[in-house]
């Protein structure tokens, strides 16, 4: 220590090497370091428990019923014997509390508990009873001598993640929490308060440390559920906080052109335009424009379900670009889907007059040369493409405005590469997706940018009639095909393909193209698959955006963006193995004409509750907001985004499925504090802005500790 007062940070503390913790030492060390990445003090005391359990009460067992998923039991270990041969070999111990006989089996671990049982001792078991031929037994159950500390019962016990090689070694739950227990004894002086006392006391919430106590070793479930809301609130606050103050910074850090100018815009809208806009359009619109205006840049995501209408807004969006002498350029992740974007928005620049370009992988060389010319010298407005796009050649006249679809199926990285053509001023944003959003994830995920959504589909769309079948109606809905196909319509029929299963699903597609064949001997069929070359996939697709195949076998290549008109319906075969949002993103694909579409989807008997409310969900609505709402509940957000995206994934305690109003509640605060204070001046602000200082720069998780 300095001679001057000067106290070394508490970040010492909590960055001490595990291994210093009593009882804990090199070896033990290692492994936590190996298995689960736990190397100092803050990586333990985040190590939280996934559950909790409660054994604060005992059961008898002439009281035990097959609906309990556990049950404690205080009773006298009578004997045992070892049963069976090699892999069957197992010991089954006799154990009774007075009420009844319960067998205790082990198959692991034997010889260790032959050593370390007494016979005719009083213990405490605890595990899920199951009752064979009126004989109630446990499998593995854990076993203690009745001590002075656990006869009254243990209390709430903490249950944490381990893996296989842990507790081959002996490391459990207990003695994780006993390590915890260990260290928050000590930690007590360095924990300090991370969020302002008047928020603490506003949604009355316990003490960090308390929580923190409380959340690893409960005293009871009034503390369990209070420490779990504190950690949850500050959990979220800081993600909101980061999000926010960023967000912030973009408004006030980074300017952008001033697009004030709406000649070709207006134009465009008076005698152009193919149809009418709907109000949720127009208000997006609104929206983009009073952005453009301000002279800060634009960093707004638009989310809409498939067929919403997101394109043409893209386009005027451009032309807010154009207008003020400024380029402007939209990347998708595909070359079907940017050639897709390419013919949709031709069509409207050629009625303008307007010089539009499309620049992808498969680009000839001489082609490009001309587009690199083109962009420099400003002779083209507009261009669309893949990642070719972000390539170092590719220089723009003066870049405005950058459209990305499916976002999330590009990089951070990439995205600032695409700002960067522009080194005067950055251009403006716009951030496209077809996947709805649920709120909270909107929140949590693009929360540093500004959401607008189109909430209802262009008129003369007729909503999709979605209808679920078993496999034994297969001869049915192949009769309702035919007389589609009658119709003059056309029909996809999707199969799932998973890297896991790949060979078998290759075969179910292969088979199941077979089987369409000998259906339908006189219609011509196409394949297309994830493994197929690039060209022929493109070729297959071409054929059926012509109508020369009318039926088209795939797998969820498909999903992304291709837009035929004819095809009215969508058969899904093994619906039961795709998500709630794939199947509606899937379905997303007919609807696109004015006939009537119909979405099909088959499966087998046997299907899970969670199933089960998957496709009733979407038998019963078209709308893809509330279709991702209930795919929050049932899958979690990570499996939502397609991609673990960090700051989200980040989150270690809180869901977002289930902690919606604690999520608002922490924006709002967040909100109030930044608008309020925004440099943490306020001595009441003193520890959000302390907590800040003390965390490593490179974290994007926030709320822990520090």
């Amino acid at each position: 220590m300095s001679h001057d007062g000067y106290q070394p940070t508490r970040n010492n503390f909590f960055d001490t090497k595990i291994e210093f913790l009593k009882g804990v030492g090199a070896q033990k060390a290692a492994l936590l370091n190996q298995e689960l990445s736990i190397f100092t003090y803050r990586d333990l005391l985040q190590h939280y428990p996934f559950r909790h359990e409660d054994r604060t009460a005992f059961h008898r067992i002439s009281q035990l019923n097959e609906n309990m998923s556990s049950a404690q039991i205080k009773g006298r270990l009578r004997e045992w014997t070892i049963v069976g041969e090699g892999g069957k070999k197992r010991m089954v111990a006799h154990f009774t509390d007075g009420t009844g006989i319960l067998e205790l089996v082990w198959f692991q671990g034997i010889s260790w508990f032959e050593k370390n049982l007494r016979p005719n001792t009083e213990y405490i078991v605890y595990g899920k009873p199951v009752n064979f031929g009126g004989r109630w037994s446990i499998t593995h159950p854990e076993i203690d001598l009745i001590t002075q500390e656990n006869e009254q019962g243990a209390g709430w016990i903490s249950i944490y993640p381990l893996t296989e090689k842990l507790r081959r070694k002996f490391i459990d739950s207990k003695v994780i929490s006993k390590m915890v227990r260990s260290l928050l004894e000590q930690a007590k002086p360095y924990v300090r308060e991370t969020l302002p006392e008047n928020l603490v006391q506003k949604y009355r919430m316990v003490t960090k440390f308390d929580a923190l106590w409380n959340f690893h070793i409960p005293q009871n479930q009034p503390w369990l559920h209070q420490s779990q809301r504190r950690l949850k609130f500050e959990e979220l606050f800081y993600n909101q906080f980061r999000l926010l103050k960023n967000k912030l910074l973009h408004k006030t850090e980074f300017p952008g052109m001033v697009f004030g100018n709406v000649i070709l815009v207006k134009d465009f809208y008076a005698h152009h335009i193919p149809f009418k806009l709907t109000d949720s359009q127009l208000k997006v619109l609104q929206e983009i424009h009073d952005d453009l205006k301000t002279g800060r840049q634009m960093n707004r995501l638009l989310h809409g379900d498939v067929g919403s209408g997101k394109t043409i807004v893209a386009f005027i969006t451009m032309l807010f670009a154009l207008d003020n002498d400024a380029q402007a350029c939209l990347m998708a992740p595909t070359e079907i889907l940017a050639d897709q974007h390419y013919q949709g928005l031709k069509k409207f620049a050629d009625l303008l007059g307007i010089n539009i370009g499309k620049l992808t992988g498969s680009t000839k060389k001489k082609d490009r040369a001309v587009i690199h010319e083109q962009l420099l010298n400003g002779s083209m407005q507009i261009i669309v493409g893949t990642h070719a796009l972000i390539e170092d050649i590719v220089q723009f006249k003066n870049l405005g405005l950058c459209v990305i679809d499916e976002q999330h199926r590009f990089g951070v990285a990439q995205r600032s590469r695409l700002w960067a053509k522009n080194e005067r001023i950055n251009p403006h944003i716009l951030v496209m997706t077809a996947t709805p959003i649920p709120r909270t994830l909107a929140m949590t995920l693009y929360g540093d940018l500004d959401i607008s959504a189109i909430t209802e589909l262009p008129a003369g769309r007729k909503p999709i009639k979605t209808v679920h079948r078993y496999d034994a109606h297969r001869l049915s809905v192949f009769g309702f095909l035919k007389d589609e196909i009658a119709k003059g319509r056309q029909i996809y029929i999707v199969y799932p393909l998973i890297e896991e299963s790949e060979k078998m699903d290759l075969k179910d597609l292969m088979d199941g193209y077979e089987s369409i064949a000998r259906a339908f001997p006189d219609v011509p069929v196409s394949i297309l698959h994830g493994k197929m070359k690039s060209q022929d996939k493109d070729f297959e697709m071409g054929r059926f955006v012509r109508a020369e195949t009318k039926i088209m076998v795939a797998t969820t290549v498909i999903e992304v963006g291709v837009n035929v008109p004819n095809a009215s319906v969508m058969v899904i075969e093994n619906a039961e193995r795709f998500g709630l949002s794939q199947l509606h993103q899937l379905r997303g694909r007919v609807g696109r004409g004015a006939e009537q579409s119909f979405c099909i989807l088959i499966t087998d008997y046997k299907i899970s509750k969670d199933t089960k409310l998957r496709i009733e969900t979407l038998c019963r609505t078209n709308d893809g907001f509330e279709i991702a709402e209930v795919d929050l509940q049932l899958r979690g957000p990570g499996d939502i985004t397609g991609t673990q995206q960090s700051g989200l994934m980040d989150l270690l305690i809180s869901n977002l499925s289930q902690d919606t109003e604690i999520l608002k509640a922490a924006r709002i605060s967040a909100e109030a504090i930044l608008q309020d204070d925004p440099e943490l001046l306020q001595p009441a602000n003193f520890p959000i802005r302390n907590h800040l200082a003390n965390i490593k720069k490179e974290e994007t998780n926030w709320s822990r500790i520090s």
